[in-house]
């Protein structure tokens, strides 16, 4: 399997074990109207990535001929990186979904999409979140075109996939994911980005340093 390929379902991984807006819209979702709707709420949040993808790659390569572009880029990326991953660490008080003591009214799959698609699009730092990948592509010399695209597919297929797992079984995580579970899941997700933020300012250091010898 290629490794850029296998480095983007690892990155998917990741972004899919956050727990956030996402992930209680898609299990509240399921738990109200059930898994083929909250599928198709699943292909608006993929959606909305793949445009997120589209433009954060695109208008980043117009800019990459700049000679330092990669460099601040890179510092830059691997600074909402490390963010994202010390926001990750430090939240608390993480609020399961109320699906108690509420009327259940069932949306149309045509809305689902859309709410997928906005609670996803909407979001600031996942368009931060894309750009700091971007950013990481942009500064990886050993990918060629094939590898950007498995890259990019690894990450977006892996997160669709997850999402709809999650929706598969969310009443049985509803009985189980608590607070506590949580607030771990965060830090170690935390940690893991932490890590690939460090590494990316690591690459832009480098890259840095070679420019000057140059």
């Amino acid at each position: 399997m290629s490794p850029a390929l296998l480095e983007g379902m690892s990155m998917g991984l990741l972004l899919s074990a956050m727990v956030g807006p996402v992930f209680f819209t898609l299990v509240q979702n399921s738990l109200q109207n059930g898994f083929r709707h909250t599928a198709v709420l699943a292909l608006g949040i993929f959606v909305s990535d793949l445009l997120y993808v589209l433009l954060t790659y695109f208008s980043i390569n117009l800019l990459a001929k700049s000679t330092y572009f990669e460099v601040v880029l890179g510092y830059a990326g691997g600074l909402v990186l490390g963010g994202f991953g010390v926001s990750s660490i430090l939240k608390k008080n993480v609020n399961r979904p109320n699906s108690g003591g509420l009327p259940v009214l069932k949306d149309s799959k045509k809305k689902g999409f859309w709410k997928g698609f906005s609670i996803n699009g909407i979001n600031p730092f996942v368009l931060l979140f894309w750009i700091s990948i971007a950013g990481l592509v942009a500064i990886k010399d050993n990918f060629d075109r094939v590898d950007v695209g498995l890259f990019y597919a690894g990450i977006l297929v892996t997160v669709f996939l997850i999402d709809l797992l999650k929706a598969f079984v969310a009443k049985q995580l509803s009985g189980f994911v608590t607070p506590g579970i949580m607030q771990k899941l965060n830090i170690a997700v935390g940690v893991f980005l932490v890590f690939f933020g460090f590494r990316l300012i690591w690459f832009a250091f480098e890259k840095h340093q070679a420019l000057f010898a140059g």
